[in-house]
Formats: C-alpha cells, sequence, structure tokens
C-alpha cells in the first residue's frame, strides 16, 4: 500500500487544494492531508476549523484521510510509514521554493520522495493568500473556494 502525505496549512482551503487532493487520490492508495500548525505566522483559521473545513470536504472520498500535525512533516511521514509527499506547484516561483523543500526533506528522511502536482488549468492562479486577501476587502471568493469556506470567510471578516 502506498501513502502519500499532501502537506500544507490550508488556510483556507481553495478549489486548487482540492482538485490536487483528489488527483492524488486517483495514484495513491491512501492520501492524508496533514494541516499544519503555523508557530512562525498567525492563521486566519485555527487549525481546528481547517481541519474540520478538510474533513466535511473529503467525506466522500474513502482513501483520502486528514489530520494536523505540529512540526517536520517528515517526521509525520516516518510516524505514518508514508514515503511519498504531494505538493502542488503552479509557478516557476512555487516549483523553486518546493524543489528545495524536497532537497531538505530527503536529507531528513532518505526514504522520501516528493510528487509535484499542477493544478488543472483553471485553479493554476489561486492561492489562499490571495483568497484571504480578496474576503477581506469584502470581493466575491466563489470562484476560489467551496461555498462552506466562502461561508466561513463572510463570517470571520463581518
Amino acid at each position: 500500500m502506498v501513502t502519500a502525505i499532501y502537506p500544507g496549512t490550508f488556510d483556507p482551503i481553495t478549489n486548487g487544494h482540492i482538485d490536487i487532493a483528489q488527483r492524488a487520490a486517483k495514484l495513491f492508495d491512501e492520501v492524508i492531508i496533514a494541516v499544519a500548525e503555523r508557530k512562525v505566522e498567525k492563521t486566519l483559521f485555527t487549525k481546528d476549523e481547517r481541519l474540520f473545513f478538510v474533513n466535511n470536504l473529503f467525506s466522500n472520498i474513502g482513501n483520502i484521510k486528514s489530520i494536523s500535525f505540529d512540526g517536520l512533516v517528515t517526521d509525520l511521514a516516518r510516524e505514518k510509514s508514508a514515503k511519498i509527499l504531494v505538493r502542488g506547484v503552479r509557478t516557476i516561483l512555487d516549483f523553486d521554493y518546493e524543489f528545495k523543500m524536497a532537497g531538505m526533506n530527503k536529507k531528513l528522511y532518505t526514504d522520501i520522495e516528493t510528487v509535484f502536482l499542477t493544478p488543472t488549468e483553471n485553479f493554476n492562479y489561486i492561492s489562499s493568500s490571495l483568497v484571504r486577501e480578496i474576503a477581506v476587502l469584502g470581493g466575491d471568493v466563489s470562484l476560489f473556494v467551496p461555498q462552506s469556506i466562502q461561508l466561513a470567510l463572510k463570517e470571520k471578516f463581518s
């Protein structure tokens, strides 16, 4: 059985994240969406809120599970016997960062491989930070996030 971990803050989870997770679920026996605690940066949604959103969005896909974690993703991968990290890359800047991160992760856990997935074309410009910025300014984020996230963003900024 091949277990993959798709780590991120998912603050908030976007249609792009959902696209990557659903496609990863077709490639691997089990996909663990690992919602990261952020100690360095403050997140808009708490870890528990983000985990709740992820759980609800993927409850109908049997081989996707979600957990939260606090620490190195390589430690989590060892704990879950995962050999694959899934990362979404939209731009060359994403790739540059993720390529470096993949190298660091490989040094920390030699058995890990990073698989890069590009989002479906209509999601390649979506980022959580841009969604937050649009939402805080009162803009319409319906093209970028599911309805449950739209409502949560409205509630946060009302």
